[in-house]
């Protein structure tokens, strides 16, 4: 017996499909057909022409209609009605069916997330007791927080002083080191001390090959270590900061962190970096076993960090950034103390005087801001030497608001770019890197010594009393020195 694929029904005028092979009434394909256009249990392309007819027995048909007004006519326009509803109920079946697969997908997606929700909790509590434990062998207070947090700018604002006690300490650092200075400069420096004959005769003494990775390749920043001579940091074009032992020829720790290159590295009693990623992360060293260990990361800054220097009273961080401001923190506290308005131009590099009053600002618009760190506002000083070209350095007396003196640079092609100008701690040489590192003597000018590097010097740092000086070239370190040293 054959029935209706639409409506399960012994159909009056069957008729098969030739695409799919199904059985309908008629009627109700026709239907179908002209409100769809496709075989509605396959879905495949289906006209009247695709239907066959299919021969049964005269006498089981149905008696030819008869007029409008006879109750046979009653009866066929209530059977179009009942073809009607057969296809809505049709419809609503397969409607149906789409639900149902739309709710198991959503409970299974709901079930994931809760899955993914509670691994998340999980790790959080871990995390937490970790963070708890590196306090508790650090000495640290306890916190709610995890280290990886913007540090809360609380400070006042450029036109407003620092805190009493901070104000203070930086007074106090400058009238000590002041005196000391004012000492310095009607005696010779120590006996010790390296002296331009003796960086005259610097040669190269050691390199330290493949720091850092070979993608991207390339050290962005050097610091070498006030305590330990022989160790030094270095940042990365491959988001990563390395401790090195040249003593011991070891990597001392590789401390991750950064999702971006780094370019400033700093180390007191702390590593300190900053990155191209707007964060300054702060590690702290445990004397007891060793290791190094997050301790904070500053993220007020909406640009680029642009530098990083540690206060004389090592513990007030400055940090400037492209987003044209700079910031003041307590090491001690880890909290953020000042917070400057935007100024004209993004602040490009950033040191602070030895005093630690003072505190210079290069910019984009090659221009030089000095900002008297208690008061936060512009101040004269000392001598200042900055790259007011590409190829020229130029050093000024902040007392007189007056350049001493400005000399070209040019390398073998003639071209030099400057990447780096540094003093060493007592003021008497001045390093200049790019293509290679010159070191001139301060007052005279005088050019002591030129080194080649190889390659692209894009940091440096005197070593301790200036015995040797310390590059970073590539991917490596190179160390000149006396070559009886």
């Amino acid at each position: 017996m054959l029935f209706c694929a639409l409506s399960g029904e012994v159909p009056q005028t069957p008729t098969v499909s030739s695409k799919s092979g199904h059985i309908y009434e008629r009627r109700l394909i026709e239907k179908y057909i002209s409100e769809n256009g496709t075989d509605p249990i396959t879905g495949e392309r289906l006209t009247e022409e695709d239907l066959i007819p299919i021969k049964t027995s005269s006498q089981a048909a149905p008696p030819r209609p008869a007029t409008l007004t006879s109750i046979p006519v009653i009866l066929h326009t209530l059977q179009n009605e009942w073809d009607a509803l057969v296809l809505e109920q049709y419809t609503l079946k397969q409607q149906l069916n789409a639900v149902r697969q739309e709710l198991s997908h959503s409970l299974y997606q709901c079930d994931a997330a809760t899955r993914v929700a509670a691994r998340l909790l999980k790790e959080r509590d871990t995390a937490r007791e970790a963070l708890a434990s590196v306090q508790a062998t650090l000495g640290a207070p306890p916190s709610d927080t995890p280290p990886d947090v913007e540090m809360p700018a609380g400070g006042p604002e450029q036109s407003g002083p620092l805190p009493v006690d901070v104000d203070a300490l930086i007074a106090d650092t400058q009238q000590t080191c002041a005196a000391l200075r004012h000492q310095e400069e009607k005696a010779k420096p120590p006996a010790s001390y390296a002296t331009a004959n003796q960086i005259r005769n610097f040669t190269s003494k050691h390199t330290i090959p493949s720091l850092h990775s070979t993608s991207p390749v390339g050290i962005a920043a050097l610091a070498v270590s006030s305590v330990y001579p022989t160790q030094f940091i270095t940042g990365g074009n491959d988001n990563v900061v390395q401790v090195y032992d040249q003593e011991t020829s070891k990597v001392l720790a590789t401390l991750k962190g950064h999702t971006k290159k780094v370019n400033h590295n700093l180390k007191p009693r702390l590593v300190i970096s900053g990155s191209v990623d707007k964060t300054v992360r702060i590690w702290s060293h445990d004397s007891s076993s060793g290791d190094f260990a997050p301790a904070h990361t500053v993220k007020i800054h909406k640009g680029e960090i642009s530098g990083v220097a540690v206060h004389p009273t090592s513990t007030l961080l400055a940090v400037s950034s492209l987003d044209k401001s700079y910031s003041i923190h307590n090491l001690s506290t880890l909290q953020s103390i000042f917070h400057s308005s935007p100024a004209a131009a993004a602040y490009t590099s950033l040191s602070i005087h030895p005093d630690g009053a003072l505190l210079a600002l290069g910019t984009s618009q090659s221009t030089i801001h000095i900002y008297d760190v208690r008061a936060a506002a512009l101040a004269n000083g000392f001598h200042l030497a900055f790259p007011d070209t590409p190829s020229t350095v130029s050093v000024w007396d902040l007392r007189k608001t007056k350049k001493v003196t400005s000399f070209p640079l040019s390398g073998s092609d003639g071209a030099y770019k400057i990447n780096k100008v540094r003093y060493d701690a007592s003021s008497q040489f001045l390093g200049v890197s790019g293509p290679d590192l010159r070191i001139f003597a301060h007052k005279t000018w005088e050019e002591l010594i030129k080194l080649e590097g190889g390659g692209e010097i894009v940091d440096f740092a005197f070593g301790r009393e200036a015995h040797n000086i310390w590059a970073a070239v590539g991917r490596e370190v190179k160390i000149w020195a006396e070559k009886d040293q």
